[in-house]
């Protein structure tokens, strides 16, 4: 068992390897930053509960910006200098944070730093769809989700110890990890664009210098604006994640509020959420790969609907508990489905300009999903819960069949 293991890792592409620690990073800072910054904003920085959203989304209003101007670059320059570039500039980012007083310094630094990470999860995603036969595209991006869920165990479990100390320790941690993870990019990734990239007969997958000449710009970078099939998957994602996100924004507060956790506790909730992931996504990906989009989008709306309903029904920590196990069980279903989708959509040479469009969904959720569920949370404890059943219900129905009708218009064409 331990011989397969490392022959697997060792046979592994270098650029999925170091894109995986890569990976797990970035989870690594999202786990020690994101249960504990509604906390930290509340309580340090006083910020009013109905306006921590509005601050949390600063960081994907960053991503929102820069999406737009510079989404598609790692297609122009190459996948390795945007990487590094990222991973540098978001570390630094949130090491600022650390040293940074005041409402408004917070948020242009978090601004800054989402503009950095804009170009970061859609160029790991594509690094490794350039090494890997598009067949195996699902798996790979299933071990993806598995590494950003490794660093987003520890990440909990190290932010429940800094908060001991001071909830603006965490800060320094996340960006401490980015910069190691810019450093090694810097000193061991070779570049991988071009690697893979074929002509299809019949479309337009392979793009000759006149075509790249004629598609730079803003459409280029935005493929949704010129690919009707990507826009109508991409606002049923954006739908589905907004609504799930208040499980990640929210609970920190309503737990806290109910006297049932701590934020150490916080800390350990969500890290046992990401241990989930760890050790059932590749489990779940081979239980359910013979399964339609509509049936594993469905599944997952209705374990998302249902742990709106436990939160609904009581903070205890039973409640909390099933709620979290049935959100990760949710994103391990659609989690690798909508990359897989997105990239199939994509010509070779416009597969990082895709993934980033396909970011923007996820960077709206950051932004909407926070703002909206502190929101409704301000109006009433339950709010949220009960707003959030129907909307994943419909979500979920409406992006199985998006994807659906996307893989049979790629099997036609």
């Amino acid at each position: 068992m331990i011989k397969k293991f490392v022959s697997f890792w060792r046979a592994m592409p270098r650029p999925v390897l170091l894109g995986l620690l890569l990976f797990f990073c970035a989870g690594f800072a999202d786990g020690v930053i994101v249960p504990f910054f509604p906390l930290w904003a509340d309580g340090e920085a006083n910020i009013p509960v109905g306006a921590i959203g509005l601050l949390f989304g600063c960081y994907a209003g960053g991503e929102l910006v820069a999406a737009p101007l510079i989404g598609g670059i790692a297609d122009r320059i190459g996948r390795r200098p945007v990487l590094i570039a990222s991973s540098l500039g978001v570390g630094s980012g949130f090491v600022a944070l650390f040293f940074v007083h005041g409402v408004a310094v917070t948020a242009v630094v978090l601004l800054l730093t989402g503009m950095c990470e804009s170009v970061l999860h859609p160029t790991i995603l594509t690094a490794i769809a350039d090494v890997t036969p598009p067949a195996a595209h699902r798996r790979w991006f299933s071990l993806a989700r598995v590494a950003s869920s490794a660093g987003q165990i520890l990440g909990p479990a190290v932010g429940a110890v800094l908060a001991l100390v001071s909830l603006r320790m965490v800060f320094l941690a996340a960006g401490a990890t980015l910069l190691m993870g810019g450093i090694l990019m810097l000193a061991l990734l070779a570049e991988t664009i071009g690697i893979g990239r074929t002509t299809a007969s019949g479309d337009d997958r392979g793009l000759d210098d006149h075509d790249r000449e004629e598609e730079e710009g803003l459409s280029a970078l935005l493929p949704a604006f010129r690919d009707g099939r990507l826009a109508k998957l991409l606002l049923w994602v954006l739908l589905f994640e907004v609504a799930g996100s208040w499980i990640e924004s929210v609970i920190p507060l309503y737990a806290r509020d109910a006297g049932t956790l701590t934020p150490s506790g916080v800390g350990l909730l969500f890290a046992y959420a990401a241990a989930l992931t760890v050790a059932l996504q590749m489990a779940v990906s081979r239980l359910v790969e013979a399964r339609s989009a509509l049936w594993l989008t469905v599944v997952a709306g209705g374990a998302t609907a249902l742990a709106f309903a436990l939160l609904a029904a009581s903070p205890a920590m039973l409640m909390l508990i099933g709620a979290v196990s049935l959100c990760s069980t949710a994103q391990m279903l659609v989690g690798p489905l909508v990359p897989t989708a997105v990239n199939a959509l994509a010509p070779p040479a416009r597969r990082a300009s895709y993934m980033a469009a396909s970011s923007v969904a996820v960077d709206l959720k950051d932004s909407l999903g926070p703002a909206a569920g502190t929101a409704l949370y301000a109006l009433a404890p339950g709010l949220p819960w009960i707003v959030g059943i129907p909307v994943v219900a419909i979500a979920s129905l409406g992006l199985g069949a998006a994807i659906g009708r996307t893989r049979r218009a790629i099997s036609a064409g």
